[in-house]
């Protein structure tokens, strides 16, 4: 025999698990979505100069890092458009002259 539920246990059963999904979503604190204020240096060995480049909102360092850093991303201008990926690290920013 099958048993039915009541709309009161769908809806408890719903509310639990969008709990459930809720809770396992990564939570990202505030620093991570912040920009730095400051530009972010990058140097790769097939990229002539120092790569300098502003985070926008909801970009950091790493962030930035890491898209040069994953094969076949797309769709950003970050150090003029290279097309390089993987290979890049973090770089000391050239100091400004004015």
């Amino acid at each position: 025999m099958k048993k039915r539920f009541r709309a009161s246990q769908k809806i408890l059963l719903l509310a639990a698990l969008f709990g459930i999904l809720f809770a396992a979503l990564p939570l990202k604190s505030q620093d991570q979505t912040q920009p730095t204020g400051g530009p972010c240096c990058f140097a790769h060995d097939g990229y002539q100069g120092t790569c300098s480049v502003t985070p926008a909102e909801g970009e950091t360092c790493e962030s930035i890092l890491e898209y040069l850093n994953t094969a076949g991303t797309v769709g950003k201008t970050y150090c003029g458009g290279s097309k390089l990926r993987g290979g890049w690290s973090k770089a000391e920013c050239p100091a400004k002259t004015e």
